[in-house]
């Protein structure tokens, strides 16, 4: 049986509205973190932007950080170093396990 779209947690399956009503945000909020780049969703044929299960996980993390009184800016670097830390975690993990097949 094929991989329906909602098993790929990156698939843009939700709306802005569906977003905001699943969250409790305001629209205008998501709209602004598209706006300062904080969350790239993707777009559908018509421009309306598209979430994914994914995406919906950061804006519940940047609404945290958002309610403990982050500026957008903050929020964004935070981001950007949350995903450095964790290719830099991927990237030594992988030096290691080649370090114990040279053993």
């Amino acid at each position: 049986m094929p991989d329906l779209p909602f098993d790929d947690e990156h698939a843009p399956l939700y709306s802005l509205g569906q977003v905001a009503e699943m969250l409790q945000v305001q629209h205008a909020f998501l709209r602004r973190l598209d706006q300062h780049d904080v969350i790239r969703p993707s777009r559908s044929s018509g421009g309306q932007r598209r979430y994914s299960r994914r995406d919906i996980v950061i804006v519940q993390h940047v609404t945290r950080m958002a309610e403990e009184g982050m500026t957008l800016i903050a929020i964004r670097r935070i981001l950007e170093l949350e995903r450095e830390v964790s290719a830099l975690r991927q990237e030594l993990e992988e030096t290691r396990a080649r370090l114990r097949e040279q053993e």
